[in-house]
């Protein structure tokens, strides 16, 4: 009880910093996808918005259908997108002018096959891809006849293209939902089973378990249009995802129009990788709902966001 008392005193205590009138009849629509941070996050930006006195709604979308919400104003913002699995689509959305960029995060990103380290001691030579080419069969199981099994996540990515492009004999699982990823690791690091699965950065995971991405070809934009491109002149996807890649803040078009202040703090709020593992091992860790562990990185990090908050500004 302590604990939620507490954090409503967090906005009693913080001044309406926004001056004007408020739009009190239209929403905030932020985005929740499927995956821990994003959803923390996104329910952190909602309570600051809130405290301003905005209305703010959280609409559940998948990684696809989010950017025709956010072209047509249907939803309003997205709090993480990353460079590894979604510039091609953002990238389009802000030249064709349909969405706009509000601001970069500090963190940096990377999406990546990924290994808990114990497998090194079956399959020398790793994080080399070559040599996880070599081991394909350890990573086998049931129904995958010989072939190595790569646990995805289910976001739609280019693994069966990058599998043909490597020439790797491996195939693809995909896992239904993103807390199953964890499911599968838990299970193999307690048999201590070979596994390589889908894995990124900032993650929970990589504080609590000591692995590795596998190194595939350097990347580059010509890897992904461009067949003659690479170690394979026949086909695109002979390279790994980017290294040190961006996390972004999307809106709708008209959002800084409509909500000039909210639009200056979405801005100014800016996370490091610590910062956003932090959040997402409040849930996938410490066992707490998104909901609850929103409220517990804020009463921890009250300093960070009281200076997304500090400078006023007209609704």
């Amino acid at each position: 009880m302590y604990y939620h008392r507490a954090f409503l005193l967090l906005f009693v205590l913080i001044p309406m910093i926004c001056n004007g009138a408020i739009n009190q009849h239209e929403p905030i629509k932020i985005i929740l996808n499927n995956w821990t941070s994003q959803i923390v996050l996104s329910q952190v930006t909602g309570e600051l918005l809130a405290s301003q006195g905005f209305k703010v709604e959280f609409v559940d979308s998948s990684v696809s259908d989010q950017w025709g919400g956010l072209a047509h104003g249907i939803l309003h913002l997205q709090m993480e997108v990353w460079e590894g699995t979604m510039s091609d689509k953002f990238n389009h959305m802000v030249n064709t002018g349909r969405v706009v960029d509000a601001g970069t995060h500090s963190a940096k990103t990377r999406e990546e096959w990924w290994y808990p380290s114990y497998v090194e001691k079956v399959c020398p030579g790793l994080p080399d891809w070559k040599a996880l080419g070599r081991c394909a069969a350890l990573f086998s199981r049931n129904g995958s006849q010989g072939k190595g099994v790569y646990i995805a996540g289910p976001w739609e990515k280019p693994d069966a293209a990058r599998i043909r492009a490597l020439n790797l004999n491996f195939t693809t699982l995909a896992v239904k939902k993103g807390d199953d990823l964890w499911v599968q690791l838990k299970a193999a690091v307690e048999s201590q089973m070979p596994i390589v699965l889908f894995n990124w950065t900032p993650n929970w995971v990589e504080s609590r378990y000591d692995g590795k991405f596998i190194e595939f070809p350097k990347y580059a934009p010509e890897c992904e249009t461009d067949p003659a491109w690479g170690v394979n002149s026949k086909f695109v996807y002979d390279c790994g995802n980017p290294k040190d890649g961006w996390l972004k803040k999307a809106v709708w078009a008209q959002f800084e129009k409509k909500w000039p202040c909210a639009f200056t703090i979405v801005k100014k709020i800016s996370l490091s990788n610590n910062q956003i593992a932090e959040a997402a091992a409040y849930v996938d860790v410490d066992g707490l709902s998104h909901t609850e562990a929103a409220k517990r990185w804020m009463l921890n990090n009250r300093s960070i966001w009281q200076s997304w908050l500090a400078a006023s500004c007209t609704k």
